[in-house]
């Protein structure tokens, strides 16, 4: 909806200026889409400024309600077990199983010139994303996000901003992943006679 915002004039004055405001729209159109590879089913992975590096493999997941941070990530912002907090709660990961984490830490992510402050749960298990940002961030950037057109975006100063996902990237991880799986069946291999 906009507002619009007349007055009069009176006859030693100018003509005043008709002034619209528009709210801001968070949404895609089909121009969204003209730089992503089609057709495809890529996870929305993209790279974050996080604890003041630039972090690839981030996967921006809806789903989830934690953010985590792999022992990638862990390794590589030169972090120590004292740097940590407690997190005793045990998480499910993507193939079912119990992980018990190994503590929580709060760092920033930064996005353009916006700072949020995420509370990371950092775990010791494999995967080939370094970090998962989920529900908190999303809702603290106030961001949209969609797989569909490879996009986040979010308000930032009276603009709509945007961070594309990168779709090579994604499929990358989709490889390793499978490539990690120590029992990994192949389909001919487990044929059965019909």
């Amino acid at each position: 909806m906009s507002v619009v915002r007349l007055s009069t004039e009176d006859s030693n004055s100018e003509p005043k200026r008709v002034r619209i405001e528009a709210p801001l729209v968070l949404g895609f159109s089909v121009d969204d889409k003209i730089e992503t590879i089609q057709p495809y089913d890529d996870a929305l992975v993209v790279t974050l400024r996080i604890g003041g590096y630039d972090v690839k493999r981030v996967l921006v997941d809806q789903g989830s309600a934690v953010e985590i941070m792999y022992p990638d990530l862990y390794k590589g912002l030169n972090l120590k077990p004292e740097d940590l907090t407690a997190y005793d709660s045990l998480l499910v990961s993507f193939e079912g199983k119990t992980v018990t984490p190994r503590g929580q830490i709060r760092l920033p992510i930064q996005t353009g010139l916006d700072v949020v402050g995420v509370d990371f749960i950092v775990v010791d298990v494999y995967s080939s994303y370094t970090a998962i940002v989920a529900r908190p961030w999303l809702r603290a950037l106030e961001v949209v996000s969609s797989t569909l057109y490879q996009k986040v975006k979010y308000p930032s100063n009276g603009y709509v901003k945007e961070i594309v996902g990168n779709q090579s990237m994604a499929r990358q991880c989709v490889v390793a992943a499978i490539l990690h799986r120590p029992n990994a069946e192949s389909s001919t291999s487990t044929e059965k006679d019909l």
